[in-house]
C-alpha cells in the first residue's frame, strides 16, 4: 500500500519512516512538509493512504483535505494536541494518533486501513467488528455535539429501543447499535452485562449491596444504580469472589 508522510517536522517524518519498517506491505512514496508540497505529491504518487500532520505552516491539514476534492486517499492523522480529534473525525479520518505515536497504536491503526481496503463495501460492518481495548477512546456524534471518549470515562451503557444509550459524566449520547453489538467489541475486563437492558464499566461500580430474590444492586459513579439479574448477579459474584 502506497503511503505519504505529510509534516513539517523533518524529526516526525523520520520517525514515521521508522516505525513503518515494521510494516513491509506499507511502502512510503514520498514525504511532504506543507500542504503545497503534499497537492504536489499527491498527484504525482497517487498514495492509497495519507499520515497528515494538522498543524502546519500557511494551511493546516484539514485545510488541504478541503482543497483537494475528488476522490481524498484513507487518512491518518498524526498530531501532538488530541483537542483536534472531532474535527478529524467529521474529515472521515480512519484513525487519530497522538503524538510520539506508539507502535501498537500505529499497527492498530493500520489494520483499520487494511480491512477498509479489502472489500471497500463491507468496511462499516469490518469495522465495528473490531474489538476495543481499556485505554481505547471512541468518537461519539449526537444530534450536534460531538466526544472524544475514553473507554474508562464510560460508567455504563442501556438499550434504548434500536440504539443505545452512554452515560457519561456529564451526558448521555446515543449510539445507533443494538447492546449485542456493542457488547462484542466492549472489552470483557472492562464491562459486565448486569441485565438484558444494561451493561456497567466495573471500575465505576462503588458499592454493591443485595437486592431481592438474590440479586444484587450496584451503584455507580455519580449516583446511578443498576440491578443486576439473578444470573448476573452470581456470575458477578464468581468473577470477584463474593
Amino acid at each position: 500500500m502506497k503511503a505519504l508522510v505529510i509534516d513539517d517536522e523533518p524529526l516526525a517524518r523520520a520517525e514515521m519512516r521508522r516505525l513503518l519498517r515494521a510494516h513491509p506491505d506499507i511502502e512510503i512514496v514520498g514525504e511532504a512538509a506543507d500542504a503545497d508540497q503534499a497537492r504536489a505529491a499527491i498527484e504525482r504518487t497517487a498514495p492509497e493512504l495519507l499520515f497528515l500532520d494538522v498543524q502546519m505552516p500557511e494551511e493546516t491539514g484539514f485545510d488541504l483535505l478541503a482543497s483537494l476534492g475528488g476522490t481524498v486517499p484513507p487518512v491518518i492523522f498524526t498530531t501532538a494536541f488530541d483537542q483536534h480529534a472531532v474535527r478529524a473525525f467529521e474529515f472521515g479520518a480512519l484513525d487519530y494518533l497522538v503524538k510520539p505515536v506508539e507502535p501498537e497504536r500505529l499497527a492498530r491503526a493500520l489494520d483499520r486501513v487494511r480491512n477498509r481496503t479489502l472489500d471497500t463495501a463491507e468496511a462499516p460492518a469490518t469495522e465495528a467488528a473490531q474489538p476495543l481495548r481499556p485505554g481505547d477512546k471512541v468518537f461519539v456524534r449526537h444530534n450536534d455535539r460531538c466526544w472524544f471518549v475514553a473507554l474508562e470515562a464510560v460508567r455504563g451503557v442501556e438499550s434504548d429501543g434500536d440504539s443505545v444509550r452512554l452515560w457519561l459524566a456529564d451526558a448521555t449520547p446515543t449510539l445507533h447499535r443494538s447492546l449485542a453489538q456493542l457488547e462484542e467489541r466492549l472489552p470483557a475486563e472492562l464491562f459486565f452485562r448486569a441485565n438484558r437492558s444494561e451493561i456497567i464499566n466495573l471500575r465505576n461500580v462503588e458499592r454493591v449491596e443485595p437486592w431481592f430474590s438474590g440479586c444484587l444492586k450496584a451503584t455507580l459513579t455519580g449516583g446511578r444504580t443498576v440491578e443486576l439479574s439473578r444470573r448476573q448477579s452470581q456470575l458477578f459474584r464468581d468473577r470477584l469472589g463474593l
